[in-house]
């Protein structure tokens, strides 16, 4: 694909007068912003600075070092080599001189996605009489929004994570009930889901997370081998995996609930009652909004978290309800974050993010339930389609 191919200029340039920039100037140095390549559509190598204009009248002009203007082949505009430090200021400085310019920083690192650019960066482009403006809503519009391949591929795969995560803990529990002497441990539930992640054809960057009981209560637990936890009756089951159809593809990210017995007692019953509550009305809250007033990831975390601290465990949800998912898992768009950060994006049609709200009781267990929403053009669609009701009894 040739770059910037299918961009919607003219919706640029109106989004650009909204915001009152002359353009967008995308920055990048070794990866550090991930916004500007997949805007721009580059693949090839990059060890050096560029920066590409996108502006709201004239045609793009990109300044590149001379040994990597092969990544620029075939881009729609002018570009501009530079070797030398002193050629990258002569070239860079009457090029931004005088101009409004949106680029990837949030003021105060409110929304630490959005601040991709260094301050040295945005210092130079000010020394050369630049006016630099947060970038977000160019962001959420032209890198957050997925195509309808990558739409399709997310269903598939959202499916398929449902029903691996249902077999891998009925398979525990199963296993748990024949006895004589065997072990399910937390690394083998992992193996497990591995396994049938290879049979299905999909593609994870790294294993999912499973807890039992107390490590469940750690949100970002990593078992290790010989570390882990081995299941017993009455252990709560957590089960985190996302994995996509194929290496940069938009994943599908799921947490599912089980427990190891036929009767929880009641408050592991009324914390994943709680849990399965606030995430069922931050999508009811962004049901009630869609097509009649502008709604906010910001929004919807407070409404998830209302339900939590209402039923006396606000104390317990550490971390955001959501976020944003696009070809990174935790992507560039609109998060449901009002807790960790304040972002305050407007939710637009065509980005998707996770719903994931937990409670974690220290040293006893945690619950979340997690599932996904991709804003179409008719309003939320859930993934999976059928998302977790009720505990897994295993």
């Amino acid at each position: 694909m040739a770059l910037l191919e299918g961009f919607d200029f003219a919706a640029l340039r109106d989004m650009l007068a909204g915001i009152g920039a002359d353009g967008w100037l995308l920055y990048d140095f070794h990866g550090v912003n991930p916004v500007a390549t997949r805007v721009l559509g580059i693949q090839g190598m990059g060890t050096r600075r560029f920066f590409t204009l996108l502006p709201r009248a004239g045609k793009p002009v990109a300044v590149a070092h001379s040994i990597e203007l092969a990544s620029f082949d075939g881009f729609p505009g002018e570009v501009r080599p530079y070797a030398a430090w002193r050629e990258l200021h002569a070239v860079l400085g009457p090029l931004v001189k005088g101009k409004t310019l949106a680029m990837e920083v949030s003021p105060n690192d409110d929304v630490p996605y959005l601040d991709r650019v260094p301050h040295g960066v945005v210092q130079m482009l000010e020394g050369f009489g630049a006016h630099v403006v947060p970038s977000a809503q160019l962001v959420t519009r032209f890198a957050a929004r997925w195509s309808p391949a990558e739409l399709t591929g997310h269903r598939r795969a959202a499916e398929a994570l449902a029903s691996i995560a249902q077999d891998a803990l009925r398979w525990a529990g199963a296993e748990l009930a024949r006895g004589g002497g065997v072990e399910v441990r937390e690394t083998t539930v992992q193996r497990r889901v591995m396994e049938a992640f290879a049979r299905g054809g999909l593609i994870t960057d790294h294993p999912p997370i499973v807890g039992f009981q107390a490590n469940a209560a750690n949100p970002h637990y990593e078992p290790r081998e010989g570390a882990d936890r081995r299941l017993q009756a009455g252990d709560v089951l957590l089960l985190d995996l996302w994995a996509g159809p194929g290496k940069g593809s938009v994943f599908a990210d799921q947490t599912w609930m089980g427990f190891a017995g036929r009767t929880p007692d009641a408050e592991v019953q009324r914390v994943w009652e709680t849990v399965r509550g606030a995430r069922d009305a931050a999508v009811a809250r962004l049901r009630e909004r869609w097509g009649r007033a502008p709604v906010t990831g910001a929004e919807l975390d407070d409404a998830a978290r209302g339900v939590i601290s209402k039923a006396g465990y606000g104390e317990f949800f550490p971390h955001r309800t959501g976020h944003s998912i696009d070809r990174d898992l935790h992507g560039s768009g609109p998060h449901l974050d009002n807790f960790e950060t304040a972002d305050d994006r407007v939710l637009l049609s065509g980005v998707g993010f996770s719903v994931e709200p937990g409670i974690y009781l220290a040293q006893r267990f945690g619950m979340r339930s997690e599932i996904n929403v991709f804003l179409g053009e008719t309003g939320p669609e859930v993934t999976p389609r059928a998302p977790q009701t009720d505990l897994l009894l295993v």
